[in-house]
């Protein structure tokens, strides 16, 4: 850990145009900076770099945040990593807190792990390029394959002697631990004795995000079905293959650029591809696909293209584990080859305009593709039909957006012939499963808590003004306003922040949005200390996806939507617009809870009529009423007032 000091000196030393410019060419305009986006493919500036704010935006992609958040996107680095290298850059020296002990040892596993598997990789590759049995062997069957010099380096492609222990004994007269070797899985000991794992195998390195080899994949040429064809580095403490994907290191940037990410099964997929120039393409090494895999793309892109062979029956099988991908709100496109070909083969044999204009002309649509599939195999069987529907509507409900939903049910009624409302239906009864839980803790009002009581809001009537709330934080927090509008009261004054909070806590209000609430926590926890909150300290929070919201509020011109346009022509200075503004935005936010507080009510009341729990239903009724006389009693306080 870097200790506060200095990552303070750190932020003070950095000009976020100097970072920019060792990646952007920028041409000042006004008093900021625009260049092209480093993170998508633009042909007219729309990244926008602020150095008095120190805040970049791109308004093409979307992408924002400070200089440290800049660096972590374009080189990948951790939040960690990213304020080293920018220490480095401006000369500051490292002072890191003192490790315990437990600390130590475990670092120095992983140090020692990673130098063990780099040396392993040079070993492997040595043997490859120069060794006269890696030459005949390994060198000649990449080559059979197809695979030129520039791909096989460029990988860092290797070979196994066929000696049993050759790799562990020189590795061991180097000085490499036995400990290591064992634990990094390129070493077997059994009993005295020491084996290479990868004995008389051809090599492929497995790299992490920052090019580093952290384990191996290794294929036999022998045709002796007794031995398994491709063998696997253990997991370890550098590698769980659960995270990891073939060639993410080699591909992450052409991903960006491209804002797609080609998906295959193996390593010489990933290699025939970019081979071909299709560089933004990654391997799933042959395993189910998990959520960490599909995070680590998310990372650079939410447009995957998943590519099988010709093999209908290994679309089926893999169908369930994309589902996965869908929940991660991606938009996911499926391939089907022509039969009897693999993306190795196929992209060996086709140029790389060949293959992108195949790509385009024939991937499809993951839901209308699975739904298209599905029906192909039910036929005029009215059971399979039946269960084809409802695997659809299970793929259509992990689905995060709702608008994204509707337009699938909308494709898949169509293509299903079958009424909306029929698979709205299945659609809400499997969603409605999915939350049940929450049903289960709906408790008494004498014995629910506050808390409780705020999970039956729906985040989406009140995320709009908690967005609005949290830019008058970060923007405004420190200015002074008004506290009361009574002439004949004293006038006093708050800031912006102690204001807001201050009626929201008297409310017992809960934000829904997890990061907005977690900044008004923040800033709730720190008022009246002695440390200065502002907008440079969200610019410049640890958690990048609190700096890049700030970023994204402080990048551009302030609107409040239809209050601020309300109140435009009357108001000439921020301080009057402030006094104006604030209660307009708390008591919509009030409302809008106590609007989606009713409706959740109404929902409620529904489910419990259609079981007949008079208990509940006398429950709900009573708390309905309550929440009607309180919006009633707000619409007094309200009196020409707007509501949204």
């Amino acid at each position: 850990m870097i200790d506060r000091e200095t990552v303070d000196k750190i932020f003070d030393a950095i000009d976020i145009v100097d970072v920019v410019q060792d990646f952007v060419t920028l041409k000042k305009r006004g008093v900021n900076y625009l260049g092209l986006c480093p993170f998508h493919n633009e042909k007219t500036p729309s990244f926008t770099v602020s150095p008095s704010k120190g805040i970049f935006k791109c308004f093409g992609c979307g992408k924002g945040g400070n200089a440290v958040t800049f660096i972590m996107e374009q080189e990948s680095l951790s939040y960690y990593e990213a304020l080293k290298f920018l220490a480095k850059k401006y000369h500051i020296e490292i002072i890191e807190k003192e490790l315990t002990s437990e600390d130590v040892e475990k670092k120095n596993q992983i140090e020692s792990s990673i130098i063990v598997t780099s040396y392993a990789q040079k070993y492997f590759t040595e043997n490859l390029l120069n060794t006269e049995e890696g030459k005949n062997v390994g060198l000649s069957y990449f080559r059979e394959r197809g695979f030129r010099e520039p791909i096989i380096n460029k990988f860092q492609l290797g070979f196994c002697l066929n000696k049993k222990d050759a790799f562990t004994n020189e590795a061991i007269h180097k000085g490499y631990k036995v400990e290591y070797l064992e634990s990094t899985g390129l070493t077997i000991k059994k009993e005295d004795r020491v084996f290479d794992r990868f004995n008389d195998r051809i090599i492929f390195p497995i790299h992490n995000l920052m090019g580093r080899t952290i384990a191996f994949g290794g294929r036999t040429l022998r045709t002796d079905k007794k031995i398994a064809k491709y063998l696997n580095s253990p997991e370890s403490e550098i590698y769980h293959k659960s995270k990891v994907l073939y060639g993410i290191f080699f591909a992450k940037k052409e991903i960006s650029k491209k804002n797609k990410c080609y998906l295959v099964e193996g390593y010489t997929d990933v290699l025939s591809m970019h081979q071909s120039g299709i560089e933004n393409v990654v391997a799933s090494s042959g395993t189910s696909l998990t959520t960490d895999q599909i995070r680590l793309i998310k990372r650079f892109t939410d447009n995957v293209t998943i590519i099988y062979d010709g093999d209908s029956a290994g679309v089926k099988a893999s169908l369930r584990g994309i589902d996965l991908v869908l929940e991660q709100g991606m938009n996911v496109k499926v391939l089907l080859l022509p039969p009897d070909q693999d993306p190795d083969s196929f992209a060996q044999s086709h140029s790389s305009s060949e293959l992108i204009e195949y790509i385009e002309k024939n991937e499809k649509d993951f839901v209308i593709f699975k739904t298209k599939l599905l029906l192909d195999d039910a036929k005029n069987d009215p059971v399979k039909k039946a269960n084809l529907i409802r695997d659809i509507v299970k793929s259509i409900s992990v689905i995060p957006e709702k608008i994204t939903r509707s337009v699938y049910v909308k494709e898949c009624s169509s293509l299903l012939d079958i009424d909306e409302q029929a698979l709205y239906s299945e659609l809400n009864k499997i969603i409605f499963k999915k939350y049940k839980s929450y049903d289960k803790t709906y408790k008494p009002k004498e014995t629910q808590t506050s808390s409780q009581k705020q999970n039956v809001y729906s985040k989406d009537n009140c995320e709009v003004l908690e967005r609005e709330i949290i830019k008058l934080i970060i923007n405004y927090g420190n200015v002074e306003m008004l506290s009361n509008e009574d002439e004949s009261v004293e006038e006093k004054t708050v800031t912006v922040a102690q204001y807001i909070i201050g009626e929201i806590q008297l409310n017992e209000l809960d934000l829904v949005n997890p990061l907005y609430k977690k900044i008004f926590e923040e800033y709730k926890s720190h008022i009246g200390d002695e440390i200065s909150i502002d907008s440079k300290y969200f610019i410049n929070h640890p958690d990048s996806a609190v700096s890049n919201l700030a970023a994204d509020l402080l990048s551009s011109s302030y609107e409040l939507s239809r209050i601020w346009e309300m109140h435009n022509n009357s108001v000439e200075t921020e301080e009057d617009k402030l006094n104006l503004i604030i209660p307009e935005i708390i008591t919509s936010y009030k409302n809008q809870k106590i609007m989606s507080a009713l409706k959740s009510t109404e929902d409620l009341l529904k489910i419990a009529q259609k079981e007949n729990d008079i208990g509940k239903m006398n429950e709900l009724q009573q708390r309905y009423i309550a929440l009607s006389k309180f919006k009633i009693a707000l619409a007094k306080n309200l009196g020409e007032r707007t509501i949204l």
